[in-house]
């Protein structure tokens, strides 16, 4: 099971879980595309890659030097969706 992760304001790692509803209808990347804040670059990740043990959660640093892709937020994404408006 794949985890999106990308790193926060707070200067932690966010990560996002996606259901396995999402995951019937977007794939990963897209549900990503969609989740993650305005360029902000993420990372999909397998869930054996995130540390098990939650203490120092807000100590956790992610290396986005090579990422998977860049958010653009549920607005910009809702906006790609809604193409076919009447004139």
């Amino acid at each position: 099971m794949n985890r999106i992760i990308y790193s926060n304001d707070d200067g932690g790692v966010s990560i996002i879980i996606p259901t396995p509803e999402a995951l019937q209808k977007m794939t990963i990347q897209e549900i990503a595309i969609k989740r993650v804040p305005i360029g902000k670059p993420f990372k999909i990740v397998d869930v054996s890659d995130i540390p098990s043990d939650r203490t120092f959660r807000n100590a956790w640093e992610a290396d986005m030097s090579s990422p998977d892709g860049v958010g653009i937020g549920y607005e910009a994404w809702l906006a790609t969706q809604n193409t076919g408006d009447a004139a």
